[in-house]
């Protein structure tokens, strides 16, 4: 590019304005600025000339026009390489703007203000900042546009360097990134709007922000990925491109190899399961399904008691605990083969011991695995569109729904318990069985056709830990045999949601067998 002459400011966050444009001017770029940002820059001792100095027009209607005119957009978007293009420059006595320093109103922001009103958010809908931004991108072999104050520093830096030049490929970087601006923000504006209702003459802000009519999705590329669910199969892991990095995109792996798919599926299902849980727990996960979990004393009681559940089928696992992990816990899992660890945090002596095992992927989840408001939607694609709904993350068991639908009631041992395999009965693939006992899985039963196959596999697995256990079902049982095959391997308390049209033979079934039976109105399928 030709070198920067002249600079047009105007920004709403001035973070690090001030100190940007005092580098500009002493590289002897002018400044041309509007508004408060002008007004500020002076304030700093910096020389600018106002915007409505190049225009001929006084900024209009409380800043709604500044830098709509042809002597601004023509000094961007003049192609220097052009002849007619700079020759009709030189007959309107325009000059060139060579670089254009840009945010945008705060209009996500204006738009989660807890008392807003309309108005307000529509006057928070930048209209010459994008423009420039926009016109400054299009033109970017000849123009530099600034819309990050990230950016600051190194733009000056590459100045100081190259005598006022800037080198092609930042040209290119920084324009990526101003359209990216503006796409995000015009997404937001159109997302926002596509909600708003007219009745008469009064205007309604959106009432249910969760489900817009439409949705604009901005997502960032954050890693390439082993391959997909299987080796065949390409696959990248993607994150939201705006706001702060939360969930699996915010942790952080310490060790191992690369993670895969299916690696990332298996921790994310790990971790959501392992939230549940106050007490110190830990979650065994294969394919998405726990094949052990358990409430204990400490991290490694719990570790041993799911491990403990089904042994056979954790080698190749994903574990989850939801303290710091610790290197009593840590001994204990390199006595198997795991795929990969994730912990809030890891004791250094911990992350010592599994730097043996140097293909284990040691995944830290921070404070940012899941924050509030992270967990309020699910996406998943079908042919020509998308699923969304809201998280599976239900407290009914503290409410008036739960009831006792049998002669016999729950122990309070059986009513821990029955909590326990309820809250990791949402987490199994339907149709879902879990037994347990003790604080622990001692059998599960996922993603059967039929319930009662769910049941007997859950026996199965349990044998003769199914003795003495309660049972969850994440739905109702459509027929007595479930519970007949429950009673017969020794299960002494169900829990399940109701509603099947034989709920009174299936209580029926309970009260010959003598188990208690809880119902809870709450279905939890998991497809």
């Amino acid at each position: 590019m030709n070198r920067i002459e002249c600079a047009l400011i105007s920004v709403f966050d001035k973070k690090g304005i001030a100190e940007f444009a005092s580098g500009l001017a002493e590289l002897g770029v002018r400044i041309v600025s509007t508004g408060n940002t002008a007004r500020m820059l002076r304030a700093e001792g910096i020389k600018v000339t106002d915007v409505s100095e190049l225009t001929g027009f006084p900024e209009m209607m409380d800043g709604r026009v500044k830098t709509l005119h042809p002597n601004v957009h023509a000094g961007v978007l003049a192609r220097r390489d052009n002849p007619d293009d700079m020759r009709q420059l030189g007959e309107h006595g325009i000059g060139t703007i060579d670089l254009v320093c840009t945010n945008l109103y705060p209009f996500v922001e204006t738009t989660e203000l807890p008392d807003v009103v309309f108005d307000q958010v529509v006057e928070n809908i930048d209209i010459g900042g994008p423009s420039m931004i926009r016109a400054g991108a299009k033109n970017f072999r000849d123009v530099a546009v600034v819309t990050d104050p990230e950016d600051y520093g190194r733009v000056l830096d590459q100045m100081r360097q190259a005598d006022r030049r800037l080198p092609a490929a930042l040209l290119l970087e920084l324009a990526q990134k101003a359209f990216v601006h503006t796409a995000q923000y015009d997404g937001a504006i159109a997302q926002y709007l596509s909600g708003v209702k007219i009745d008469g003459d009064i205007f309604r802000l959106p009432e249910d922000p969760e489900f817009p009519d439409r949705i604009f999705m901005d997502l960032r590329k954050l890693s390439p990925l082993r391959y997909g669910e299987n080796p065949h199969q390409r696959a990248a892991f993607y994150g939201w491109g705006s706001g702060a990095a939360f969930g699996m995109a915010a942790a952080e792996q310490l060790q191992g190899k690369e993670l895969s798919y299916n690696n990332l599926v298996d921790i994310q299902a790990a971790w959501r399961l392992i939230q549940e849980f106050d007490e110190p727990a830990c979650a065994i996960i294969k394919h998405t399904n726990p094949c052990g979990t358990a409430v204990g004393s400490d991290l490694r009681d719990a570790y041993v008691k799911a491990l403990e559940s089904d042994p056979v089928s954790a080698f190749g696992s994903v574990i989850a605990v939801n303290r710091t992990l610790d290197s009593a816990t840590a001994e204990e899992m390199t006595k198997i083969f795991v795929e990969a660890v994730i912990a809030p945090e890891i004791d250094p002596d911990a992350a010592a011991l599994f730097a043996a095992k140097k293909n284990l992927r040691l995944i830290r989840a921070g404070a940012k695995a899941d924050p509030p408001g992270a967990r309020g939607m699910e996406i998943r694609n079908v042919g020509g569109g998308l699923l969304v709904q809201s998280v599976d993350d239900s407290e009914e068991l503290s409410g008036s729904s739960i009831r006792t639908v049998t002669s016999r009631k729950p122990t309070n041992e059986e009513w821990r318990d029955l909590r326990f395999a309820w809250r990791v009965s949402r987490h199994v693939k339907s149709n879902a069985i879990v037994l347990a006992r003790g604080g622990r899985t001692v059998g599960v039963g996922a993603g059967q056709m039929s319930r009662v196959d769910s049941v007997r596999l859950s026996v199965d697995k349990a044998r003769p830990g199914a003795e003495g256990a309660v049972l969850a079902s994440d739905a109702f049982f459509p027929f007595r045999d479930g519970v007949d095959e429950a009673a017969k391997a020794g299960v002494r308390a169900i829990i399940q949601p109701g509603g099947s049209r034989r709920d009174e033979e299936v209580i029926q079934a309970a009260e010959e067998h003598g188990l208690a039976m809880v119902m809870t109105d709450t279905r939890h399928f998991k497809h």
